[in-house]
C-alpha cells in the first residue's frame, strides 16, 4: 500500500512538472540585423511563436548575454499584449567551439602525448645508469683481470656512461621545451576560452493573447559588447596623381551571438536612451512576387528596357532596333537581347541567375550600337551589365544629421570571437597638392605632405591609416578631421629622394666684445636638392632665437628672402625644384648678451 502511495505521489509531480513545461514555450530568435556603432550595437530578432488564448510565458533564447535592458524593443501583433519582460543569462546553452580553439585542445593532447614518451625514455636511461653504476664494482678470479680486460671494461663503461647521460640531457632540454611550449599554448587557450562567447542571453516574456494562433515579433536592442574603429590606407601613387583615400572599419564584437549572414551597418553616432520615445508608422504586409522584384530592377537600372509581363526574363526586349515601340506592347516576338556581363557574353538562362543586388551599372544598347560592337547576334539590342566587385560597391553612405551611417547591402558574417574584421567601407580619389616639407634644425629628413581642402564632405573620424607612397608601405599617421582649419594635412612619410643639408658657415660668423658685452654672429646655410624625376613644391623652414631679457638683445641681420614670423621667430622658404636641382639659403642673427653671461645659444 505505502508503494502504491508512493508511486502515485511520484506521477503526480512527473504530471505537474510537464503541465508546467507546458505552459513554458521555447523559442529561437534568428538575428537579422545589426547596427554597430562606436560603443555598443543593435541587434534585431525576429522570432514566431504559437500562443494560446489567454496568458503564455515565452522563453526566447539566442540573445545577447550583456544588453541595455532599457533598450529593449518588442513589436507584437495586435492580438498580443506584453505584460513583462525579464532577462536572463543562459549558462546551460551548448557550447559550440570554434576551430581554434579545437585546434589548440588539438595541441595540447599532442604535446601531453610527446611529454609522456619522452618521461618514458628518460626514466629508462636513468635506470640504465643506475644499473651501470651498481655494477661497476670489479669482481674477477683470484689472479684478478689482466690489464687488456680491465681497459675494455674501463672504455665500455666509460662510453655507455657517457651514452646515457648525453640522452638524458637531450630528452630533459626535450622535455623542458615542450612544457614550456605547453605552456603557452594553454595560455592562448585561456584567453579563447574567457572570451564572451559562451554563454547566451535569455528574455522571459510574459504575454496575453486575444486569441489562439501563430504570431511574428520583432525584438531588438543594445548589445554592449560590440563596437568598431575607422581605419585608413592612404595612397598616393604619383604627386600629380589625386590621393586615394581608403575608408575602414576594424568591427569587434563578443555579444555571445555569432554575427551569421546579418544585415550590417555601421554608425558614427553613440546609442543614447535619453532621446525622444520612437514613433511608429503603418506598416503594411503584403505579397511579393521576386520576379517582379528582379524586373523592377533591371527596369529602374537602365533607360531603353521595357518588360512585358511577370513570368519571367524572358520577356526582356530592347526597345530599338528591330522592335517599334507598339510591338513591345502587343504579343510580339522580336530577336532577343545580348547580356554582356563584365565584357564576357554570357545566355540568358546565366543572366537569370545574377541577383539584382549586385549589379553595379547597366548600360543598353540599341539600333546600330550594338551591331557595331558585337556584330549580328546583337541585332536584338545589347544589355552590357557591370557587377559589383568588392565589398565598397554594396554600401551605401547616409549622411544624416547628427551622424554618418555605412550600410552593407550583403549578407555579412562577424563572430562573437573579439576579433578584428575589417570591411572597406569606401573608396575616395580626392585631388591633393603635394609639398615636401622640412625643418633641418630638428630633423634631416624631408617629409612629403598631402594638402586636402574640402575634407569636411569626407565623412573621416579620427584614426589611424596606413601610409603607402608609389605601392611602397611607408610607415603609420594619424588622421585628425577635428581640427577647424579648411585643409588637411595628412603627412605621408620621408622622401629620400629630396636632400636637406643645414651648415653653420664659420668664415660668416664672428665674436665680438663691445664694452661689458660681447656679440655673437651666426650663420647658416641650408642646401636642398631634389634627386626625383619630377619638379617639387619644398616648404623650408628654420629660426633664430627671441629674447624676453632686456640684457639680451636678438638682432635678425638677413632673412636671406625667407618670410618672416617675428611673434614666433620662424623663417619660411617656398622654393620650387626642378629634377636634379640644387638650391642654397642663407640667413643670418645676432645676439648681444653681457660678456660675464652664458646664453642656451645653441
Amino acid at each position: 500500500m505505502k508503494i502504491k502511495i508512493i508511486l502515485l505521489c511520484f506521477l503526480s509531480v512527473v504530471v505537474s512538472n510537464v503541465l508546467q513545461a507546458d505552459d513554458k514555450i521555447n523559442v529561437q530568435a534568428v538575428l537579422k540585423t545589426v547596427t554597430v556603432f562606436k560603443s555598443g550595437a543593435e541587434m534585431g530578432h525576429v522570432f514566431s511563436a504559437a500562443l494560446k488564448a489567454g496568458n503564455n510565458e515565452i522563453w526566447v533564447e539566442g540573445i545577447s548575454n550583456a544588453i541595455d535592458i532599457n533598450s529593449i524593443q518588442l513589436k507584437a501583433p495586435a492580438a498580443v499584449t506584453v505584460m513583462g519582460v525579464e532577462f536572463s543569462t543562459n549558462y546551460l546553452q551548448p557550447v559550440e567551439k570554434s576551430a581554434r580553439v579545437k585546434m589548440l585542445e588539438d595541441s595540447l593532447e599532442n604535446i601531453d602525448k610527446g611529454k609522456a614518451r619522452l618521461i618514458l625514455s628518460l626514466d629508462n636511461d636513468k635506470d640504465l645508469l643506475e644499473v651501470l653504476k651498481a655494477n661497476r664494482d670489479i669482481k674477477g678470479t683470484e689472479n684478478g683481470l689482466s690489464v687488456t680486460e680491465l681497459m675494455k671494461l674501463v672504455d665500455y663503461y666509460k662510453s655507455k656512461s657517457l651514452e646515457l647521460q648525453n640522452d638524458i640531457q637531450l630528452l630533459t632540454e626535450k622535455k623542458n621545451k615542450l612544457e614550456l611550449y605547453y605552456d603557452k599554448i594553454k595560455k592562448q587557450l585561456e584567453g579563447e576560452q574567457k572570451k564572451n562567447a559562451i554563454t547566451g542571453g535569455r528574455l522571459i516574456l510574459q504575454l496575453n493573447a486575444a486569441m489562439p494562433g501563430r504570431f511574428d515579433f520583432t525584438l531588438s536592442y543594445i548589445a554592449t559588447h560590440a563596437y568598431w574603429i575607422p581605419l585608413y590606407d592612404i595612397k598616393a601613387d604619383a604627386i600629380t596623381n589625386p590621393l586615394k583615400i581608403i575608408y575602414k572599419a576594424k568591427i569587434f564584437q563578443t555579444t555571445g551571438v555569432d554575427w551569421k549572414q546579418v544585415k550590417l551597418s555601421l554608425s558614427t553616432s553613440m546609442p543614447s536612451q535619453f532621446g525622444n520615445a520612437p514613433v511608429l508608422e503603418s506598416w503594411y504586409l503584403g505579397y511579393v512576387n521576386p520576379v517582379q522584384v528582379l524586373e523592377k530592377n533591371l527596369q529602374g537600372k537602365a533607360a531603353g528596357i521595357n518588360i512585358r509581363g511577370t513570368s519571367s526574363l524572358n520577356d526582356v526586349v530592347v526597345v530599338g532596333y528591330g522592335t517599334r515601340k507598339e510591338d513591345a506592347d502587343e504579343e510580339y516576338k522580336p530577336a532577343k537581347p545580348i547580356y554582356v556581363v563584365n565584357g564576357n557574353i554570357m545566355s540568358e538562362d546565366e543572366f537569370k541567375q545574377i541577383n539584382p543586388s549586385s549589379i553595379k551599372k547597366m548600360n543598353v544598347l540599341k539600333d546600330k550600337q550594338a551591331t557595331a560592337i558585337y556584330g549580328a547576334r546583337a541585332s536584338g539590342g545589347a544589355i552590357e551589365i557591370e557587377l559589383k566587385e568588392g565589398l565598397q560597391d554594396y554600401i551605401s553612405v547616409a549622411d544624416n544629421t547628427l551622424n554618418v551611417s555605412f550600410d552593407i547591402d550583403m549578407p555579412y558574417d562577424v563572430p562573437a570571437n573579439g576579433k578584428a574584421q575589417t570591411a572597406i567601407l569606401q573608396t575616395i580619389d580626392i585631388a591633393a597638392t603635394y609639398q615636401h616639407y622640412a625643418v633641418p634644425k630638428l630633423d634631416r629628413d624631408v617629409y612629403l605632405l598631402a594638402h586636402i581642402t574640402g575634407w569636411g564632405k569626407l565623412n573621416l573620424l579620427p584614426g589611424e591609416a596606413n601610409i603607402i607612397v608609389e605601392g611602397v608601405y611607408i610607415g603609420k599617421s594619424f588622421i585628425d578631421p577635428s581640427a577647424t582649419s579648411d585643409t588637411l594635412k595628412l603627412t605621408l612619410g620621408r622622401d629620400k629622394r629630396v636632400i636637406v643639408k643645414r651648415d653653420k658657415i664659420v668664415d660668416f660668423s664672428s665674436v665680438k666684445f663691445l664694452g661689458s658685452n660681447k656679440i655673437q654672429k651666426f650663420t647658416y646655410e641650408i642646401t636642398v636638392r631634389n634627386n626625383k624625376k619630377e619638379a617639387v613644391s619644398f616648404d623650408l623652414k628654420d629660426q633664430y632665437p627671441l629674447s624676453t631679457n632686456k640684457e639680451i638683445e636678438v638682432e635678425l641681420l638677413d632673412a636671406g628672402g625667407a618670410e618672416v614670423n617675428k611673434d614666433m621667430g620662424e623663417l619660411n622658404w617656398k622654393l620650387q625644384l626642378a629634377p636634379g636641382e640644387s638650391k642654397k639659403v642663407r640667413f643670418s642673427y645676432s645676439a648681444k648678451y653681457p660678456k660675464d653671461k652664458m646664453i642656451n645659444i645653441n
